[in-house]
C-alpha cells in the first residue's frame, strides 16, 4: 500500500532506521519504523498487526 502524500507530510521524518528506532524506544506506546515510499525516509506507525515489533537490545539476563 502506498503512503498518501498528505500523511507523509504530516509525519516526523528520520534519516536512518537507527534514528527512528531511538524514537521508538523513547515512546510510551508501541510503534514501529517503516521506510516511506514517497520521501524514502523513515516514519513511525502504531499499526503493528502481523508485523515484527523492534526489541531494544540490552544486557543479557543473568542466569
Amino acid at each position: 500500500m502506498r503512503t498518501r502524500l498528505s500523511v507523509c507530510q504530516r509525519k516526523a521524518r528520520y534519516r536512518s532506521e537507527a534514528e527512528a528506532l531511538a524514537a521508538v524506544f523513547c515512546a510510551t506506546i508501541t510503534l514501529r519504523p517503516y521506510r516511506c515510499d514517497r520521501c524514502w525516509q523513515f516514519h513511525l506507525t502504531s499499526r503493528t498487526k502481523g508485523k515484527r515489533i523492534p526489541r531494544q537490545s540490552g544486557p543479557a539476563a543473568p542466569g
